[in-house]
């Protein structure tokens, strides 16, 4: 007895001749290796279906495409072959690919002075897409650093003074009195408030790396504020003087982020949005900026 041949419903004409944008799968979850980690991860695979007569894609060649990730390091070369792949599996019915990647890298962070040192998570996603035969990869990257506001921190050094005036009005000042004052509760009757903030970062690469740790260690230099992971009390001093010494408004640090951007022979466009939570209001302050290099 002859065995029955399986049915392709896929293959079969479809009722509506109409061509779809994109057709495949969402949040396939596979490891990735970045920068010799091995990451978890999750995938969105997908090709456009140009012949609008055929019913559907074949999934599971997008999903077996897949394979190559786990088995080199995650690079725009890479990438550019596995979309081809899936090209070449839909011959006739496809000419643009599209693949994201979601995960979280990891770094280890030196403290700011102490021995210590942690993990820092960074919330990253890769895009990469294969249209009409141009390649693109782009990024999308989350630093989370501390602002403190400029206009607070001056406000309160003027309180400071006001008090100071009190404290010793019409009273002979020596050294001693001044420092012991300067260590009192008197001496920092108000502070600056800082909120936790949010740089996003969506990246346009050229060339043949991703370079994501080149531009997160960029943005958290150009910020000085990057948060920490495990500190010590001469850790969190060091924190509390970085702030001292870049306070920002969200314009302050959209500027900064460009510009360290910019430098970037990676980069060859950019879109940043800033977020600062504030402290003192329920809402946020956000900017944002873009960019694109002009052609040599």
């Amino acid at each position: 007895m002859n065995a029955l041949t399986l049915p392709d419903i896929a293959a079969q004409a479809s009722r509506q001749a109409l061509p779809l944008d994109w057709v495949g799968m969402c949040g396939i979850a596979l490891p990735i290796l970045i920068d010799g980690q091995r990451l978890t991860a999750t995938a969105d695979a997908g090709v456009s279906l140009d012949d609008g007569e055929a019913r559907g894609i074949h999934m599971s060649r997008l999903y077996l495409a897949l394979e190559m990730l786990d088995q080199q390091p995650l690079a725009p070369a890479l990438l550019h072959k596995v979309l081809q792949r899936f090209l070449d599996s839909h011959e006739d019915l496809s000419k643009n690919a599209y693949l994201r990647i979601h995960t979280q890298l990891l770094l280890k962070r030196p403290a700011l002075v102490s021995p210590l040192a942690g993990w820092k998570g960074y919330p990253v996603s890769i895009e990469a897409r294969l249209e009409n035969q141009m390649f693109h990869v782009e990024l999308k990257i989350d630093v989370t650093y501390s602002s403190t506001c400029p206009c607070s921190a001056a406000l309160a050094r003027q309180l400071i003074q006001q008090q100071f005036l009190e404290d010793f009005a019409n009273t002979p000042l020596q050294h001693e009195d001044v420092l012991t004052w300067l260590g009192s509760a008197n001496g920092i009757v108000a502070t600056p408030h800082s909120q936790r903030s949010s740089a996003q970062l969506h990246v346009h690469l050229q060339g043949e790396h991703l370079a994501l740790v080149d531009l997160i260690d960029s943005a958290e230099a150009a910020l000085g504020t990057a948060v920490q992971t495990a500190v010590k009390r001469a850790d969190e001093q060091a924190f509390a003087l970085a702030n001292g010494q870049n306070l920002m408004f969200c314009e302050d640090a959209a500027r900064r982020l460009n510009l360290a951007l910019k430098r970037s022979d990676a980069v060859k466009a950019f879109h940043l949005k800033v977020i600062h939570a504030e402290s003192l209001h329920a809402h946020d302050a956000v900017a944002e900026s873009r960019w694109t290099r002009n052609p040599a």
